[in-house]
């Protein structure tokens, strides 16, 4: 197709990255537009998505409040190689690191994919010719969060990514369906079920943080699909009815255990809450937690420390609520406990979880669903934690329910298996 010289997508203005200067509450609806960018030029090695459908990630609010620095930095930093990375360094950025859509131009150095596939975008930019690249892509200096970390991301009727970050779009999945598992999907599967990770085992009783979000939601799926026993906390009766419905054996709500919405808990009150989490998963599974799934940071890091069994395992992918954790490091040595730090996902493991998507093994945890025009809104949802689940956007996709090619297997696994979680959308949703 021709291509247009500009395109509709939600972006923010590097103009307004101080808006939130001493400003408490910092609403993402006030920074993040949606209107028309310029399309770039397209690299040899580079595809052009016509996005069917994204979705919102956490990586969003970030870069919609500014917060821990603006995004812009980073593509000024990556701008300064020269060369086709000059293009990230624009006066807007176009956020979004999830992507469902189909192939409408390639580059003259692309061999794997043509014009018309179906893909989803793996939203993990690499150097292919840094030389750890070849061993865990997660590992190069070079790598960086697509749509957080550079421009063009998924969240506009078009995105550019680079070829090595394609996987063919599960073809039982509508657009929408499709959208909301790549980064999540991928960033749950390496924590728990790669060999960079947990390594999660059959029978492994694994505690999940926040099990009704958008990582939460496919962590309990991987525990539960891998033949371990998933306990989920959550924040509501709400919450826990959606996560009993992705197969959680075990579901705590926050109040149970005293835990408050403090970010700062004192020490006292870790142990506290931490014995009474660990009193409720040994009564119900008879063991403490093997593998922590630890995604909040500050607010929970010292009570996942203290709860986690003897030679057990917290694997970390983030810090919702700050960044510096403390716990009392007797817990971690004397109990010869391990942290592991996990980021994202390399290609393989990209794949291999779509592939576990792709059979239906895993189900999509959309829930809400909005139009692009109302993507600030979206992202205002996500940053107040009161989504379940995936957050979707339609961008080029008229309406809900395109894009199945796979009816026979769609109707083989079930509606109902595909969308456990879209009961729990909004009004306000499609």
């Amino acid at each position: 197709m021709e291509l247009p010289d500009e395109y509709i997508a939600a972006h923010l203005r590097a103009e307004d990255t101080g808006m939130f200067r001493d400003v408490e509450h910092k609403d993402v609806r006030k920074s993040l537009r949606v209107g028309p960018v310029g399309m770039p030029e397209l690299a040899p090695d580079e595809v052009v998505v016509a996005v069917m459908a994204s979705s919102i990630n956490y990586n969003t609010v970030w870069s919609a409040t500014f917060e821990p620095i603006p995004t812009f930095d980073f593509l000024r930093k990556y701008a300064a190689q020269g060369g086709w990375a000059a293009r990230h360094d624009r006066p807007f950025q176009v956020v979004g690191s999830d992507a469902a859509g189909v192939v409408v131009r390639i580059g003259s150095g692309v061999r794997r994919w043509k014009v018309g596939d179906h893909v989803v975008v793996h939203p993990v930019h690499v150097d292919e010719q840094e030389p750890v690249t070849h061993a865990d892509a997660m590992l190069g200096t070079e790598m960086r969060a697509w749509g957080y970390e550079t421009n063009y991301g998924g969240l506009g009727e078009f995105a550019v990514a680079r070829a090595s970050m394609l996987v063919p779009k599960p073809a039982h999945l509508t657009w929408e369906e499709a959208a909301v598992s790549p980064m999540c999907g991928s960033t749950a599967y390496r924590m728990l079920v790669g060999s960079n990770g947990a390594r999660m085992k059959q029978g492994d009783v694994v505690l999940v943080w926040g099990a009704a979000g958008g990582l939460g939601a496919y962590a309990v799926q991987f525990v539960k699909n891998g033949g371990g026993i998933p306990v989920g906390v959550v924040g509501s009766e709400r919450k826990a009815e959606a996560v009993r419905r992705l197969g959680c054996d075990v579901v705590v709500n926050r109040a149970e255990i005293g835990l408050s919405d403090d970010p700062d808990p004192s020490p006292a009150d870790t142990v506290a809450a931490g014995k009474r989490l660990g009193s409720i998963i040994r009564r119900e599974t008879g063991s403490d937690p093997h593998i922590v799934f630890e995604h909040v940071g500050r607010a929970t890091f010292g009570i996942s420390m203290f709860v986690v069994g003897r030679g057990g395992t917290v694997v970390t992918c983030g810090s919702s609520t700050g960044y510096h954790h403390e716990f009392d490091n007797r817990y971690l040595w004397m109990r010869l406990k391990r942290v592991i730090g996990s980021h994202g996902a390399n290609l393989q493991e990209q794949v291999e979880t779509s592939r576990l998507v792709a059979t239906g093994a895993i189900a999509p945890t959309l829930s809400a669903l909005y139009p692009l025009a109302e993507a600030p809104e979206a992202t205002r949802l996500v940053q107040n934690n009161e989504h379940v689940g995936k957050v979707g956007v339609l961008c080029l996709a008229p309406e809900p329910g395109l894009g199945v090619t796979a009816p026979q297997l769609r109707a083989r696994i079930g509606a109902d298996r595909i969308n456990p979680l879209r009961t729990f959308a909004p009004a306000s949703s499609l």
